[in-house]
């Protein structure tokens, strides 16, 4: 998606407490940036306003959250989004962290120390020309980074409009060793996931007829 430049958005992240403008030097000890740092930690990839973490978070209190995007505009209306949401729910903001990162070079600031036990990716380019695919965040060239810092067992969840992002998908989990374990071509009739929050594109799509598809995918490492 692309937003119009925002000029507060650069400054107001600089200033907040839960934004990490240098996520290379977190590598290896992201926990250790969190109030609690025994919770488990899940990542966002491609967060986007910021809909999706703030609900999240902020109803999840008991796990750690890292949510990426590569555009200042991006996380400076995410950082607002979760700012009020947690402020509606009279909440601290202790459990989420947002950063600016290129995915394609994830590997610069996670690894296995971080031991991340889920990953979220909600409706990422999915980049149709076929010299662009391997751009794409569930790609196998990606899905073997990630392996990098998942836990055992550790899980993807991943939606999509895009029929054919979605097929494409479904090949590269299981070349990349990751079982699928639950899947759907229309999440809102097939609740596959313990609750669905809705992101700004879901629901647009919705709108508009376009079913979600879903899955989740379950990285097996003995």
């Amino acid at each position: 998606m692309r937003i119009r430049y925002k000029k507060w958005a650069r400054p107001e992240l600089e200033a907040s407490p839960f934004y990490i403008d240098n996520p290379e030097s977190w590598k290896g000890k992201w926990n250790t940036f969190f109030k609690n740092s025994s919770q488990p930690l899940h990542l966002e990839l491609g967060c986007g306003k910021g809909t999706f973490i703030s609900e999240l978070a902020s109803e999840n209190l008991n796990i750690n959250y890292i949510a990426i995007d590569l555009v200042d505009a991006m996380l400076g209306l995410a950082k607002r989004n979760i700012e009020n949401t947690y402020n509606e729910k009279k909440l601290e903001i202790s459990n989420v962290v947002i950063t600016r990162f290129d995915i394609s070079r994830i590997l610069l600031i996670l690894e296995k120390k971080d031991k991340v036990e889920r990953i979220y990716i909600n409706f990422c380019n999915p980049w149709p020309r076929g010299k662009h695919r391997k751009k794409r965040l569930t790609h196998s060239i990606q899905l073997e980074k990630y392996k990098e810092f998942l836990i055992p067992n550790g899980e993807i969840y991943f939606k999509t409009d895009d029929d054919d992002l979605f097929q494409s998908s479904l090949k590269y989990f299981e070349e990349s060793g990751f079982k699928i374990i639950k899947k759907t071509y229309d999440l809102h009739k097939d609740q596959i996931f313990e609750k669905n929050i809705e992101t700004e594109h879901e629901k647009m799509f919705t709108e508009q007829g376009i079913k979600t598809k879903a899955l989740i995918a379950k990285f097996e490492r003995g």
